[in-house]
């Protein structure tokens, strides 16, 4: 049976901290490993996007792969063909699959009928790439995972539940901040308040993320007044632990989640955060492939 990568739940807390510390060694030495020498990865894109595609198609790459980049109106999805068929006919054709797409139900159908590991590359409801990349992030900045706490403010969506859900299984303090309205649902491993304050109080990575997310677009405005006490600027990384980073998913706007003396300036990771996604993919993608038979 193939390993599938849809919430990083399917990790142990010992592969997750294993396949963290291969990312940092294909960050050192980025062709150490041609694990999909002679196979092709299939990553389709039903979500526009920018660093996703950019680092699995490299990172593929890099590997020895082939990556074959397929938009959804160049599948027969989009003509009403099921993920189930879709997976059945991949399956013969690659070696692992990546989809970005919108409902988690579609990635869920798709891994249940492939014969190859499946890869989500983000859905409304998980975004478990990003995650790994966070986490390799902050062992970079602190030597270690173990007793860190992140904190992250705005709204409870996709990104704040994966970080939620892995940065437990890495043994990482999570602490979530929202307003009434946008709140993550109670999860296992974090911590859930409406006071910003009170969240980065003692974090060493302090997170921000979109307040109009694609699909959003409709209630902007509202979201916009909502999430604005929710803002990462300096004077609430002051609130953190010395010495503490800011992080960032993109795509940022400044001004609205993060300030611009923020995201450009010293107290942040998010350009070395944007590029571990390549890094973390490598090791996913080692991983996944070489446990399937």
């Amino acid at each position: 049976m193939p390993r599938h990568f849809l919430t990083g739940t399917e990790l142990s807390a010992d592969e997750l901290h294993g396949l963290i510390a291969r990312a940092i060694e294909f960050e050192a030495a980025p062709l150490c490993s041609r694990a999909l020498e002679g196979r092709h990865v299939a990553l389709i894109f039903e979500r526009p996007s920018t660093r996703t595609r950019l680092s699995f198609e490299a990172g593929v790459v890099e590997l020895g792969g082939h990556p074959l980049i397929v938009r959804s109106d160049e599948l027969q999805l989009a003509r009403g063909e099921s993920p189930r068929d879709t997976a059945l006919v991949l399956s013969r054709h690659v070696h692992a699959i990546g989809l970005r797409t919108g409902a988690h139900a579609t990635i869920e159908e798709l891994a249940a009928h492939s014969a190859v590991p499946v890869i989500n590359m983000l859905t409304e409801a998980h975004h478990p790439c990003q995650a790994l990349a966070d986490l390799m992030t902050m062992r970079q900045a602190f030597g270690a995972l173990e007793g860190l706490k992140l904190a992250y403010v705005g709204d409870g969506n996709n990104v704040a539940r994966s970080l939620a859900l892995i940065g437990a299984l890495a043994g990482v303090e999570v602490a979530i901040a929202s307003p009434a309205g946008y709140e993550l649902e109670p999860t296992a491993g974090a911590a859930l308040t409406d006071d910003p304050a009170q969240a980065v109080a003692g974090a060493h990575a302090v997170y921000a993320d979109v307040w109009v997310s694609m699909g959003d677009e409709a209630t902007a405005a509202e979201r916009r007044v909502a999430l604005a006490p929710y803002r990462v600027d300096d004077a609430l990384l002051d609130r953190a632990a010395p010495g503490a980073i800011a992080l960032h998913c993109l795509p940022a706007h400044p001004g609205d989640e993060i300030t611009a003396e923020v995201l450009y300036g010293p107290r942040q990771r998010i350009w070395d955060q944007a590029e571990n996604r390549r890094h973390a993919q490598k090791a996913l993608l080692e991983l996944l492939v070489a446990s399937t038979p």
